[in-house]
């Protein structure tokens, strides 16, 4: 099987895929048309990226493409679409920066009430502003607002915890249950959380739902003078909501993530974070040897599964819900030509297969074949299949919704 990683990942990941008889290919930096012509050239079964965007014309360039993994949180950066046309499992692993991400946005948290890189600025310029920099506020007691409780989000609590900061948090999966469990006040809503936040702070994927979700509403529910952070996705947030929040009411920011990203190092420019009160980083969230350690570990938990075992871990692009009305279920002994005779007689009623799988019972005599249908079978279906001496049972059972 050949792999091709596409972006830098460490020495471990290929080490251990080629110890395991993988061929690997190691080009990182390839983009656009040049990962489109690496991709045809190669004809690799697995590509990995980190951030390089992943089209529809990348996903085209070889049949023998069979599975994407970003080699990180998040599937933003691939064409979801157009992989799931071709039949191309995506699969991603997420938590796996959770830690080196939560560490981050604390670093924000603790910058931008103790202003540490003002005063390091200061400092580096010969200034010795003691008065101008002993006017924190402190993290003890505070309410810290959660947006978003995956992985990131309940690693940010736990360290919300261990500075004896109350937490408020708000997620579309966190039930009243699981927020007792965390020890955090469930809130109702995002405004509801930025009313009570002295520091606000998104942990939220980006999504068409999410884009642009932190908009007028929060900032205006937000006390002046608190702090916000986004160490999640530039897009999540309204920056030109944000910009009139730094002005109108003096937030204090620590952005990791931005719209419009550069995607490689030089002079860039923007408006946010000339803005006093506003500090960033460029976006390194995930940049720990830590972090970048255990998202090599994925990775090759995840192809080595795929080589091995033929299942994509972590896929993100299966449905949910096929078209399926109706579940056909065939016991019958295991021998061949048996599956493919039903699968004979489906096609032949112009019957279309959604899912199926084949349970082969101990001592591989007999299986049970599961088999998801679309549209409802003529009722002499199972009569038909019946007439096959290897075939001992036959029902047909809708699906409920």
């Amino acid at each position: 099987m050949r792999i091709l990683i596409a972006d830098r990942l460490p020495d471990t990941a290929r080490l251990e895929l080629q110890a395991a008889g993988l061929e690997v290919h190691f080009e990182p930096g390839l983009q656009d048309e040049a990962l489109v012509d690496a991709v045809a050239r190669l004809a690799p079964e697995v590509l990995v990226v980190r951030s390089t965007l992943v089209h529809a014309a990348i996903l085209h360039a070889s049949p023998s493409l069979q599975l994407v993994v970003r080699a990180g949180a998040g599937v933003n950066n691939i064409d979801l679409g157009a992989a799931s046309a071709r039949g191309i499992f995506v699969s991603n692993c997420p938590g796996t920066n959770a830690v080196a991400t939560a560490e981050l946005a604390f670093a924000h948290i603790l910058n931008a009430d103790r202003r540490i890189a003002d005063a390091t600025a200061d400092l580096r310029a010969g200034q010795w502003q003691k008065t101008r920099y002993s006017k924190a506020s402190g993290l003890k007691g505070r309410t810290l607002g959660v947006l978003g409780a995956g992985d990131i989000g309940q690693a940010v609590i736990a360290r919300a915890q261990a500075f004896e900061m109350n937490v408020v948090v708000w997620s579309r999966s966190l039930t009243p249950a699981r927020a007792e469990e965390l020890g955090v006040t469930r809130a109702e809503s995002p405004v509801d959380v930025a009313r009570v936040a002295d520091v606000l702070t998104v942990h939220l994927a980006l999504t068409p739902a999410t884009r642009g979700f932190v908009g007028s509403a929060i900032f205006d529910a937000l006390r002046p003078g608190s702090i916000f952070v986004n160490t999640s996705r530039g897009a999540v947030v309204h920056e030109g909501a944000l910009a009139r929040a730094v002005q109108e009411k003096g937030i204090k920011v620590g952005l990791d993530v931005f719209h419009n990203e550069p995607e490689e190092d030089g002079d860039w420019q923007h408006p946010l974070v000339a803005m006093p009160g506003v500090y960033g980083t460029p976006h390194v969230g995930a940049s720990t040897s830590q972090a970048q350690e255990a998202v090599a570990a994925e990775t090759c938990r995840i192809i080595l599964d795929w080589a091995q075992k033929g299942v994509a871990r972590g896929c993100v692009n299966l449905a949910d819900q096929t078209p399926a009305t109706h579940l056909l279920v065939v016991r019958h002994a295991d021998r061949v030509g048996v599956l493919a005779g039903v699968l004979d007689h489906l096609r032949q009623l112009h019957i279309n297969v959604q899912q199926m799988e084949n349970i082969v019972f101990l001592g591989a005599k007999a299986a049970c074949a599961r088999i998801q249908i679309e549209g409802e079978p003529p009722p002499h279906l199972a009569t038909l299949l019946a007439q096959d001496d290897a075939i001992f049972e036959v029902k047909v059972v809708p699906i409920a919704r």
